[in-house]
């Protein structure tokens, strides 16, 4: 995803999602993620029925000895990683440490015993297939992806409070990691193109935004953002906005200035400020480029969102406008 060919891989070249849904990322191996451990009879406390408080822990009851115990080991372990933490595997060497299967009444192994909560909740013996381990853990564990989908949710939430707040690089940050884990993510998709535009790399949001599948480009967010590109896009051909000011001031009924004004000030980032001169317009001449003002008004709105300060501010002097 950092590939430079992508226009969702990078923002700016310097972004790196440091953020993972659904545990931990792909890459890591299971040992070194915690996804895989030996544990003893010490440990069995801490590392069983203290972690299964956090997800369901996997025990492996085996012995060298065990046949099947070999064929399953690299089967459950190969599961256990590509879930990325929605269960953990812990694995006990009856052999060493027989107390514990003993007090669990395990006569025969391999025996996988699945804790949640401290307590044991289900299990399964013999050396079983790699399908009906993911429906053990499918049963222990929930369904794959509705956590993944809720932590989803929630970062495209967080990244969108930070771009609101002018963290432009972390917002792109958590809009990369969301679309590494899930890169058919219209909405954040959408966001990074978004912060591309608050970095002022026009033409690779531009680029994002018309790379998109079709499908994409349906979504209400990339709707938005394709019409904010289009503004911005017009308002570089409108001209200086100090000139455009010098006018108004020795002409205030000059519609067509005040009007391209207003975009100018759109794409600046000052919609309250746009948002007033299209409202003059409109005090002033209803008329004018037949109701133009009030309908560019209407795109504004379509561009920043319903929740948008602006927004809000002038819907409400609108109304009062359309029916004083």
């Amino acid at each position: 995803m950092s590939d430079n060919s992508n226009p969702y891989g990078g923002y700016g070249g310097q972004m790196t999602a440091q953020a993972h849904f659904g545990g931990t990322p792909a890459a890591a191996p299971a040992a070194a993620a915690g996804l895989v451990k030996d544990t003893t009879t010490a440990g069995f406390a801490k590392d069983v029925l203290d972690e299964s408080r956090n997800q369901p822990v996997l025990v492996d009851f085996w012995a060298p000895w065990c046949g099947p115990c070999k064929q399953l080991a690299p089967v459950i372990e190969k599961v256990v990683t590509e879930e990325k933490g929605r269960v953990k595997l812990v694995k006990l060497n009856i052999d060493d440490h027989p107390s514990i299967p003993g007090q669990l009444g395990i006569q025969s192994i391999p025996a996988v015993v699945a804790f949640v909560n401290g307590r044991p909740v289900d299990g399964f013996m013999g050396a079983v297939p790699e399908s009906q381990i993911r429906q053990f853990i499918d049963k222990v564990a929930g369904p794959a992806g509705a956590d993944q989908a809720a932590e989803i949710e929630a970062a495209l939430e967080e990244a969108g409070a930070l771009l609101a707040s002018g963290d432009i690089n972390g917002a792109a940050q958590l809009y990369g990691a969301v679309l590494q884990s899930d890169p058919e993510n219209a909405k954040a998709a959408a966001g990074m193109a978004e912060c591309m535009l608050a970095a002022g790399q026009h033409d690779r949001a531009r680029e994002l935004v018309t790379g998109m599948p079709d499908e994409h480009k349906k979504a209400p967010e990339v709707q938005a953002v394709s019409k904010k590109i289009e503004q911005m896009d017009e308002a570089r051909k409108l001209g200086d906005p100090t000139a455009l000011e010098h006018a108004l001031a020795l002409n205030p009924d000059d519609h067509e200035a005040r009007l391209k004004l207003a975009k100018i000030l759109n794409v600046a980032g000052k919609r309250e400020e746009a948002a007033e001169h299209l409202l003059l317009i409109m005090k002033r001449d209803r008329s004018f480029d037949d109701d133009g003002a009030r309908r560019q008004l209407l795109e504004f709105f379509e561009a920043w969102g319903p929740k948008d300060p602006a927004t809000i501010m002038a819907r409400r002097k609108l109304s009062s406008i359309l029916f004083s």
